[in-house]
């Protein structure tokens, strides 16, 4: 079988050569460990959806909420990054409730009836965590207006600040990378709320890759996490160390659906 990599989350083009350096030094150190068959490079050909589904993905990263649920059989979750971004702490992250800079909205309640621009129905930063934060204002499972689904958080920070959109939910790390990449177009946003904290995007494997994968994979992220050749790379990223991690540190994820749930709103609208 051929084995993959693939790291789709926060590939920007303008931060791909600090990506590709990482990769190579992860690779690198699964070679030493004697790991079978690791990727010279990564598989950019790849949609997200098909290196979740690929059978051969060594390493990956993936969403969260998909990962505990619909991805759940295919998918093992290996660790947890730690970003160094505004809204991060430890291996947590959060989205913010974005608006249009000229937007007269102040507070979370008013966005009601407003148009959202959605990355995707599975996106935890894009849809759970919004959906979370709107719960609480919901009226007959009702909060917001039209929702348009953007395929990406890239695409709802363009459709925002032309003003296409109301309102979005970007997570934090992906802002930090649109501010520093792509100023202008982060200068036509604002902060509008936090939402609540969630863990960071996971590294994951095959849910088939066994024990001693998973080990091999967690020694490899320790050594090019700490490694100073790789500090440029690991800077540009935002990457600022590492935790092993497993299913149960993302349960939080399905807690939070519940919640949101409980209160009459189980599907963002």
């Amino acid at each position: 079988m051929i084995s993959v990599a693939h790291l789709p989350m926060y590939d920007l083009p303008e931060v791909r050569t600090a990506t590709d350096a990482l990769w190579r030094g992860i690779a690198a150190r699964l070679r030493a460990a004697g790991v079978a068959e690791v990727p010279l490079a990564l598989s950019r050909h790849l949609t997200h959806e098909e290196g979740w589904h690929h059978p051969g993905l060594l390493f990956g990263q993936s969403c969260g909420y998909p990962t505990v649920y619909a991805y759940r059989a295919m998918l093992r979750i290996v660790a947890a990054p730690i970003y160094d971004a505004p809204g991060c702490s430890g291996t947590t992250h959060r989205s913010f409730l974005l608006v249009p800079v000229d937007s007269p909205a102040r507070t979370i309640a008013d966005l009601r009836g407003k148009r959202f621009a959605l990355s995707a129905w599975d996106s935890n930063t894009g849809m759970n965590l919004a959906r979370l934060a709107l719960a609480p204002l919901a009226e007959g499972g009702r909060f917001l207006g039209e929702i348009v689904e953007t395929g990406g958080h890239a695409a709802s920070l363009v459709l925002l600040a032309d003003r296409g959109a109301d309102v979005a939910a970007i997570d934090c790390v992906s802002y930090a990378l649109f501010v520093r990449n792509r100023p202008a177009l982060a200068a036509r946003t604002r902060i509008l709320a936090p939402t609540a904290p969630s863990p960071t995007l996971p590294f994951v494997t095959a849910r088939t890759n066994g024990d001693a994968t998973v080990r091999a994979l967690r020694d490899a992220l320790a050594g090019a996490f700490s490694d100073p050749a790789l500090a440029d790379s690991r800077a540009v990223l935002f990457l600022a160390g590492i935790m092993p991690a497993d299913e149960a540190d993302y349960s939080i994820l399905r807690d939070y659906e519940n919640a949101a749930r409980s209160l009459g709103y189980a599907r963002l609208g």
